[in-house]
């Protein structure tokens, strides 16, 4: 489609959290790089790209309804279904009569507490105004798609579009320091996350101690730290492998590529949905195959033996048969990582997402006129039928 749109961009300054890793740097990256004109609201960070006007200020543009009615927008996109960001994206959706189309992550229940706070608060304060403007709603994986629903969001306006990778930066043929140590096994098991409950370092641990752990030349690497860090290496000393697991701690963000490249798979031992996806996309982008625990919001990142493996959350005896049919054939290994690449430059890339966004936002807007037009066209049918004969 080649209609440009004016679209604002809209949001939440109070969680100071980008939903879905990237989704609303990369995506407005991607609309200016096909001719829309993008402003952006609440924008707390500011590395969010957005258009400019000859003698604009350089500032942010404010969170406020008179910088949205000043842009003129022809569609709002609002960040969180029931966040401060949203009531703002409808009351200026309802004063324009413009459509508000909405990107919803799907947070844990638990979440992080501010966010449970406004998410109650919202559905109590806004949320009819906010379900009775939205057009459509952006739903970035299955637990968002079904926590819109629950939400009161109608069915039919609920789209899966899962975020997007930078296949640039995150490919094949990369090194890393920081598992290319002598001390470190020649087949690297890399795990990105947070050392915490429900993520499923137990079983992961105690799985490697009885499938490669004991084999010269593997290693199982945590890119990680939180409160079971003591806990963890508790594990790894009485099980005897404590030479086979090097502690890489958080890496920084441009080590990440490099770090994946060099991993012979990640693993994704999750006991239930909290846990993102992104680290999924990455490592499919930089080309090896992915073992990931068959929980809701990465049912479906994955396609099994194909890609990786998909196995049931926190069933050890799964988890070392998946471990080992991974381990036992390098031309395995090898198919699942060059199929992984594949899949994330033909459907993962921003590009490929962002095509896909667009197609909703010209959706939403010729919905919206049509939905006008034949409000007017009823209007003036009515006005003519009460003309006297």
């Amino acid at each position: 489609m080649n209609t440009s749109l004016r679209i604002a961009l809209v949001l939440n300054p109070f969680t100071l959290r980008r939903k879905g890793g990237e989704h609303a740097p990369c995506i407005s990256r991607e609309l200016l790089g096909r001719g829309h004109r993008v402003r952006v609201f609440g924008d707390v960070a500011g590395d969010v790209p957005h258009s400019r006007t000859p003698g604009e200020d350089e500032g942010i543009a404010p969170l406020d309804g008179t910088g949205l009615r000043d842009f003129a927008p022809d569609v709002i996109v609002a960040y969180d279904g029931l966040s401060p960001a949203a009531w703002r994206g409808a009351r200026a959706s309802a004063s324009l009569d413009v459509p508000l189309v909405l990107v919803e992550e799907g947070l844990p229940d638990r979440g992080r507490a501010i966010e449970r706070l406004l998410r109650a608060f919202g559905a109590r304060a806004w949320g009819r105004l906010v379900r009775r403007q939205a057009r459509r709603v952006v739903a970035l994986d299955p637990v968002a798609v079904a926590r819109a629903q629950r939400e009161g969001f109608r069915p039919e306006i609920v789209t899966e579009l899962r975020a997007g990778v930078d296949i640039h930066s995150f490919r094949p043929g990369l090194h890393s320091a920081l598992i290319g140590q002598p001390s470190v096994g020649q087949h690297v098991l890399l795990f990105i996350g947070r050392l915490e409950p429900d993520r499923g370092l137990e079983v992961l641990v105690d799985v490697f101690a009885r499938t490669v752990g004991q084999v010269s030349g593997w290693t199982l690497a945590l890119a990680a730290t939180g409160s079971y860090r003591t806990r963890i290496r508790a594990q790894v000393e009485r099980l005897g492998i404590s030479a086979r697991v090097h502690w890489l701690g958080v890496p920084r963000a441009e080590e990440l590529p490099g770090l994946l490249a060099g991993a012979t798979a990640l693993l994704v031992p999750a006991l239930d949905d909290d846990v993102a996806s992104l680290k999924i996309r990455r490592a499919m982008a930089a080309g090896i195959p992915v073992l990931v625990s068959d929980v809701a919001r990465l049912r479906g990142t994955v396609d099994h033996d194909e890609t990786g493996l998909v196995v049931p959350a926190g069933d050890r005896a799964a988890w070392i048969e998946a471990v080992q049919r991974l381990a036992s054939d390098p031309n395995r290994r090898a198919r699942w990582g060059s199929r992984a690449r594949q899949v994330a430059v033909d459907s993962l890339s921003w590009e490929h997402v962002a095509e896909r966004f667009e197609k909703v936002l010209h959706d939403a807007v010729s919905g919206h006129e049509a939905e006008r037009e034949r409000a007017e066209a009823d209007a003036a049918e009515d006005e003519a039928g009460a003309q006297p004969a």
